[in-house]
């Protein structure tokens, strides 16, 4: 297999919103659109992660982003080179779901990087990767370098860029439900078959992208973490079947429910996700810890990430796994439909942390959960940890119990290695109170319950808070349940309860 000479960063900061704390670099929670430049610059030259995730899905976004880098920090960039050490890359708005004037400004905004970048004297592409979000096909995939191609042959005398270095583009598929990632593998075969038909011949490394929000709210935690492991392992046969490395990327949030990987925890992160090759640093990750622990955690990462080989699944366990996500999903979705006026309820309080445009997720994609409408995945993951019922044990007690009936218990904690941990960690925030009064006035809590009942049982482990923080966070749980309760806002106690568990949601 053929060395890939390009740089592949371990860590991608990105502008997800869920931070609690003030930016170290700013005078307040809330980043605006406009700051996003400076925080970028600032994750290259102060943090050291090496690509940043510039966002066009969903959010607004400053679309002069390259040329305020350049003319304030041009030296910066002379001898540490976009497209070459560190990184900017597009996550393109998705034309099925968004209009598609963004995806056109997008990718005229590459092209045009490309020119300023041989006009300034600086290594040219800056920009030739782009992020595909809600991958399903891989027609998506040549659809969107297509477009591209035409834009870059596009002529004219007052708009000359014949000189460019960028004729064609790299595609990072974003896949984002459970079936999806599991199935990726196939989507990738697709997309070799007709890359080499439509342009002659086949990409020199891939990067595929597996999320961990999207399908955990869609899907519940277990099901999430198991496809992916599917994918991870599958991954490795495919490369050895065609000789193309592939570089993984995991799209991961501080909480165990987005991916559970944060300062304190790096070592449960490379430990689990073996194979990844670079993973997420959002805010929550970057700002809810001290600086000394964000930047040495970002260390271990580039050192341990290249090292780490995917668990290779046979295809015994494979139709196990995929038999035992069943239960967990179907448990999850039961309950996620009934609780969701709860939920978005709670969310409606949360404090803003980013410019967004209207997007309402996979729910309102018609995807998930029957007709039930959700918040994006941060202010779900915010709303139930704020009221104290961490989402991680919804659908994971009753799927663990039609697993021990299975004698399939053993199976899953080889390839989830720190489902005890991870509930542990989660279950440190569970409120029993607040949940014994849910179960009183509305019935579907009481599945929660009985999650809970299992949990502790099977994986011989007792949840509730144990620290000094988590104690204080389950008294601040009790009074945002009161405050909903009554219709009041509690949006002040919200802030000081995420402040505790180092992540909005």
């Amino acid at each position: 297999m053929k060395k890939t000479a390009r740089k592949i960063p371990a860590t991608m900061a990105t502008q997800h919103p869920d931070h609690a704390s003030r930016p170290y670099w700013h005078k307040e929670a809330f980043i605006p659109t406009l700051k996003e430049a400076e925080e970028c610059f600032l994750c290259f030259s102060d943090l050291g992660i090496s690509e940043y995730k510039w966002d066009w899905e969903g959010k607004l976004v400053d679309e002069s982003v390259l040329e305020r880098l350049l003319a304030e920090q041009f030296e910066f960039f002379k001898k540490y080179p976009l497209g070459k050490e560190r990184f900017l890359t597009f996550r393109l708005p998705n034309p099925k779901v968004e209009t598609e004037f963004r995806l056109g400004r997008a990718l005229m905004g590459m092209l045009t990087a490309a020119s300023l970048a041989r006009q300034t004297g600086l290594h040219t592409p800056p920009m030739f990767e782009v992020i595909l979000p809600m991958t399903e096909s891989a027609e998506e995939m040549i659809d969107i370098q297509e477009a591209f191609a035409e834009v870059a042959n596009l002529k004219h005398r007052l708009y000359n860029h014949e000189k460019n270095a960028l004729k064609h583009i790299e595609i990072v598929p974003l896949f984002e439900s459970v079936q999806n990632i599991a199935e990726s593998d196939r989507i990738l075969e697709d997309y070799l078959r007709l890359h080499k038909w439509k342009f002659g011949f086949v990409p020199k490394y891939m990067r595929p992208y597996v999320a961990r929000s999207d399908p955990a709210l869609n899907s519940g935690l277990v099901p999430t973490i198991l496809a992916i492991k599917i994918a991870l392992s599958r991954y490795r046969k495919f490369e050895e079947k065609h000789k193309i490395k592939l570089f993984p990327v995991i799209g991961v949030g501080t909480l165990p429910f987005r991916g559970g990987i944060n300062p304190l925890r790096i070592n449960d992160f490379t430990k689990e996700y073996k194979g990844i090759r670079t993973a997420i640093i959002q805010s929550a990750f970057r700002y809810d810890f001290p600086k000394d622990k964000v930047k040495s955690a970002i260390q271990k990462l580039d050192k341990q990430l290249p090292k780490g080989q995917a668990q290779a699944i046979s295809a015994e366990d494979e139709q196990k796994l995929l038999e035992l996500i069943k239960p967990f999903e179907a448990a999850y979705q039961k309950t996620i439909e009934k609780i969701a006026p709860l939920v978005n309820h709670a969310a409606s309080h949360l404090p803003k942390r980013r410019e967004r445009v209207l997007h309402t997720g996979l729910f309102g994609y018609n995807r998930g959960v029957g007709k039930v409408r959700l918040p994006r995945a941060i202010s779900f993951t915010a709303a139930l940890y704020s009221i104290g019922v961490p989402p991680e044990l919804i659908g994971t007690g009753r799927g663990l119990k039609a697993a021990s009936e299975k004698h399939a218990v053993k199976l899953i904690k080889k390839y989830y290695v720190n489902l005890k941990t991870d509930m542990q960690a989660a279950g440190g925030y569970l409120s029993k109170s607040v949940l014994k009064e849910l179960a009183k006035k509305h019935p579907e809590w009481a599945q929660v319950q009985e999650d809970v009942k299992y949990v502790e049982t099977i994986l011989g482990i007792k949840l509730g808070p144990k620290t000094k923080e988590q104690k204080e966070h389950a008294k601040l749980s009790e009074l945002i349940y009161k405050k909903l309760a009554s219709n009041k806002n509690p949006q002040r106690e919200i802030e000081k309860a995420a402040l505790l568990r180092h992540s909005m949601g």
